[in-house]
């Protein structure tokens, strides 16, 4: 089941609504974790005991964790509680990577798994592991009671695509939390926004970028027409579905951390992850960087605690050689900036230029679905193969989606969220928002009817 869904939003959500509500604050959490286990199992039921078998383990291996007496046990359970984890992840994600790499090196023939992906293992497969982590270190109690702990994992409004929320971010809210209609009213708002960047953008340039895939007449443009419409697709895709993630849990009383800060508004490759999927950045640097050493070592460890970092970001998209290489540009970029100093001596435009450039062809390698494809995609975009400048179907798709190129770029900025708050504070503000959302719902679910929609594209990760 997805968010951005007839059966989601007109069925699902408002019965779990219904009954969470007139449910007592105790018995809140097992609602949440019901709901969760359904709305995962929906798509995908013979891969809801894997879901189960990591909340039992990461369970019981905090609890281990937390009444073991001496460092040794400590670290046996915080180890076995990673090998499940990752080795789960492992299997189910990257054997036939490993398996097919394998082959093509040594010229064997060895067979694939052919597992399918659990949607959101990443994600909540780093979330466990940061709670037992925190246990480990001392920083959060361990959580006795099994179905706070199901439901902090499995919780629905976060559970496929992430933000990556920690146990301790949201601890006290598992405990007790409180619900107003202020809370419900700017929840649902933030859920309604996301929709729109989902339904309205994200999905519009997914249909412009299918069209580029399918085009028998490329052309120059077309290929930067292409680049800058996935870069804003990527973006109202995965930050749309964050802001309704978000959305959800301040219905439900919990505040989760924010994932995007306006991420094309940077001036360095360093702003720009520090405003990009926010969560997933601050767990490699708590949980793989820091404890290499950081920058607290010598410089040759230090270049390679960053290649380790990036290559395992990139890793962690996807299972390809393609998200390796777009891990490994980021961390040549970075350190590119921590040895040429010239460039932050850079006008502003000059900067924001050069990171756009460099967000932009990275997206290009992100996307392609291998890295001979990612080279014809560079290929492309540099006119070399003979390409012509414009095409006469380049044109009629550019004047075509010229709007949505506006609204996209618009949108990516806070643009639109002060002029928002601007009018929200006129004499009938409150009105015109409540309408402007009612009929941000009634278009999306126009869209949705229609069957213009495409999945996350973060359910592959």
């Amino acid at each position: 089941m997805v968010f951005s869904s007839i059966p989601f939003l007109y069925y699902f959500l408002p019965a779990v609504l219904a009954v969470y509500f007139l449910t007592p604050n105790r018995g809140k959490n097992a609602v949440l974790l019901l709901a969760s286990l359904v709305f995962y199992g929906w798509g995908e039921p013979r891969l809801l005991g894997l879901m189960v078998i990591t909340i039992l383990v990461f369970y019981l291996c905090g609890l281990a964790i937390g009444r073991a007496v001496g460092l040794g046990w400590k670290k046996l359970w915080l180890g076995l509680s990673a090998a499940v984890g990752l080795g789960l992840l492992g299997v189910f994600k990257y054997a036939d990577f490993f398996i097919g790499s394998v082959s093509a090196v040594t010229g064997l023939s060895l067979p694939l798994l052919k597992l399918a992906l659990p949607v959101g293992i990443s994600f909540y497969t780093f979330q466990c592991l940061s709670y037992t982590v925190d246990v480990y270190r001392g920083s959060v109690p361990p959580q006795k009671n099994l179905i706070r702990f199901g439901a902090y994992v499995a919780l629905f409004p976060q559970l496929i695509a992430g933000p990556i929320v920690r146990y301790r971010d949201i601890a006290r809210e598992l405990e007790s939390r409180s619900h107003s209609w202020e809370d419900i009213s700017l929840g649902l708002r933030r859920f309604l926004v996301g929709l729109g960047k989902k339904v309205i953008l994200a999905d519009n340039f997914a249909l412009l970028i299918k069209l580029f895939r399918e085009s028998s007449e490329p052309s120059l443009l077309f290929y930067w027409m292409y680049a800058v419409a996935f870069s804003l697709n990527i973006y109202f895709d995965f930050s749309g579905y964050s802001d309704m993630a978000i959305g959800l849990g301040r219905i439900f009383g919990f505040h989760f951390p924010e994932n995007f800060q306006y991420p094309y508004l940077s001036k360095s490759v360093t702003e720009f992850w520090r405003r990009w999927h926010i969560s997933l950045g601050s767990w490699f640097r708590d949980y793989v960087y820091i404890p290499l050493g950081g920058n607290r070592v010598s410089r040759v460890r230090w270049v390679g605690n960053i290649l380790v970092v990036w290559m395992l970001t990139g890793l962690w998209h996807g299972a390809a050689w393609n998200f390796v290489l777009w891990g490994l540009m980021f961390a040549v970029l970075l350190l590119a900036e921590k040895w040429i100093p010239g460039l932050q001596r850079l006008p502003d435009a000059l900067r924001h230029g050069y990171v756009l450039l460099a967000v932009l062809l990275s997206f290009v390698l992100f996307n392609a679905e291998s890295v001979n494809q990612a080279g014809r995609d560079f290929a492309g975009l540099f006119g070399l193969g003979g390409l012509p400048l414009i095409t006469p179907p380049t044109l009629y798709y550019l004047k075509s989606n010229a709007l949505l190129f506006a609204l996209g770029v618009a949108g990516a900025t806070p643009l639109v969220k002060h002029g928002a708050a601007r009018l929200a504070n006129t004499r009938f503000g409150p009105v015109l928002e409540a309408l402007v959302m009612a009929g941000l719902l009634l278009v999306c679910t126009a869209y949705l009817v229609d069957g213009s929609f495409s999945p996350f594209l973060y359910f592959r990760f």
